[in-house]
């Protein structure tokens, strides 16, 4: 199980296939497991796929110290994810917080990113009245993990296909899955590669704002997958699939 050590914290990985590098980040309580139904059709498609599990989460470490737990801390492990691939740039993309870490991401390292995949996820809010409402949500999730456990978890299918560390899920909550700015938001009519918006079309939280990330990203597509909720790619892998492949595909040609 290979695994990147930073500044202490191991953050666990995998590396499949070859070809143009695809990077992909879980959601909030899931882990790098929530890809197992994807990265077998990728590899086969021609892509090398990066997956991983973010701090606190999956394999990788769930430290104590709650200052090991940030966006921008979220930002330099993709950046050593594919420094340690030997990556100059790549598709980067993530499920809900991932994919608003993926936007956090562009912000500092555009110049790494061939293009962007945001699945069931939103870019944040520009009120800061409802940026506070959403942290007030993100910590009374992570106490709740850590006081009630498995019980705890969403229903949303990805979140229990591994086991989690729920102290880390708590510290992750408050440090990661909490927001302090409107700069993801307002990056997206400066996104200057192609973009996929993917939603599934029972992911009522999200379906609003895959309309306005595919409406304010200047190259962007939107495909709703069909029978789906909030992890599309875990509850319909063939749609999800073929949808990323076509867009992956449709980048090697231009």
């Amino acid at each position: 199980m290979p695994v990147l050590d930073r500044d202490g914290v191991t953050i666990h990985y995998e590396i499949e296939g070859e070809g143009p590098t695809v990077l992909l980040t879980h959601g909030y309580s899931a882990s790098a497991a929530m890809w197992r139904d994807n990265v077998p059709a990728l590899v086969e498609a021609g892509y090398r796929v990066i997956t991983w599990s973010m701090r606190g989460h999956g394999q990788s470490d769930s430290p104590d110290d709650e200052a090991k737990y940030s966006a921008d801390l979220t930002v330099a492990d993709i950046d050593a994810l594919l420094d340690v691939a030997d990556a100059d740039k790549a598709v980067i993309g993530g499920m809900s917080l991932g994919g608003y870490m993926t936007l956090a991401y562009n912000l500092k390292h555009a110049d790494r990113i061939r293009a962007i995949l945001l699945i069931d996820t939103g870019p944040g809010f520009k009120n800061d009245e409802a940026r506070e409402k959403w942290n007030v949500y993100a910590r009374e999730r992570g106490d709740a993990l850590l006081e009630k456990g498995e019980e705890a978890l969403s229903a949303s299918a990805e979140t229990r296909l591994q086991a989690q560390n729920f102290r880390g899920l708590r510290n992750a909550a408050y440090g990661m899955l909490t927001q302090n700015s409107a700069d993801a938001i307002n990056s997206l009519p400066g996104i200057q590669v192609p973009a996929l918006v993917v939603v599934g079309d029972r992911d009522e939280p999200f379906l609003a704002a895959s309309d306005y990330m595919a409406a304010k990203i200047p190259n962007a597509r939107k495909v709703v997958i069909t029978d789906a909720g909030h992890a599309a790619n875990v509850d319909q892998p063939p749609q999800f699939n073929a949808a990323v492949i076509e867009f992956l595909n449709n980048l090697q040609e231009t």
